[in-house]
């Protein structure tokens, strides 16, 4: 876990340390690899990923497909709050997920996550205050165009790994 956020630190002011990171990931999360999901931007505040219009995020009517389009959300949700949080301390583990959709995807989206320390610290406020936090975060997707493709609705459970129960 130590080793993601070291990458993840060099990702922010490197291309090709980004690059490294986008194949890891695809690599070590082999569920996300056949979205080819490009980690556009990684800073401390957000991330930006890219879904491709490719065959394989494609449904029957030649659409972006819905669970495709929701993957990419929780993607970007929970890889900032690893990034800002640190995934040596604390479990990240999603608890619920609602999608809204608008409008058909026909070309590359993207969804953008912000989260910056400021709202870490409002966070782990509260967590000092229970053993585990539920928060849930909105994330909007716009495709190449700028339409406004789906939103998500992604409810994450946080808590510091010394609070779990269950062993890895």
């Amino acid at each position: 876990m130590k080793q993601l956020n070291i990458l993840i630190d060099k990702a922010k002011t490197s291309s090709f340390n980004l690059w490294i990171l986008n194949r890891v990931l695809w690599r070590v999360i082999p569920f996300n690899n056949p979205h080819q999901f490009k980690i556009e931007s990684i800073t401390d505040k957000s991330v930006s990923i890219r879904m491709p219009y490719i065959r394989k995020n494609m449904n029957h009517i030649k659409g972006l497909h819905a669970c495709g389009l929701a993957t990419l959300c929780e993607y970007a949700c929970g890889l900032q709050l690893m990034n800002v949080l640190g995934a040596a301390n604390y479990r990240i583990i999603m608890k619920d997920l609602r999608m809204e959709y608008f409008y058909q995807g026909k070309t590359d989206v993207s969804v953008t996550f912000n989260f910056d320390k400021k709202q870490a610290d409002t966070l782990l406020k509260d967590l000092n205050e229970s053993e585990a936090v539920y928060k849930t975060f909105e994330l909007p997707v716009y495709d190449a165009n700028k339409n406004h493709i789906c939103s998500a609705h992604v409810n994450w459970q946080i808590k510091g790994w010394d609070k779990v129960k269950t062993k890895m």
